[in-house]
């Protein structure tokens, strides 16, 4: 089984910036230890600070979708969505081995 590395990219409203900082530093350490997730860090663009990515590796994609309808059933995702200022942008990579 491969990992897949999972990159999420979104804006934060404006005037939610910090309070994404404080409701990810909440529910992160459930992300972190949910089975299958290897490592994620969060980073913030220098140049916009409403510009943030989730950078993720899981054992495989089929970890991360379940991680996902997980937070969708708890209404975690209403409440992270409520705070962008649009869709966020989640793409999946392989590893390309060289």
């Amino acid at each position: 089984m491969a990992s897949c590395q999972v990159i999420l990219e979104f804006n934060a409203k404006p005037d939610c910036v910090e309070k994404v900082r404080e409701w990810l530093k909440s529910v992160l350490p459930d992300t972190r230890s949910f089975d299958g997730c290897v490592t994620l860090h969060v980073i913030q663009n220098q140049e916009d600070p409403t510009g943030i990515a989730i950078i993720e590796q899981w054992d495989s994609r089929a970890h991360y979708e379940r991680y996902l309808a997980w937070r969708g059933e708890r209404g975690d995702m209403e409440v992270f969505g409520a705070m962008m200022a649009g869709p966020p942008n989640i793409r999946f990579f392989d590893y390309f081995r060289v």
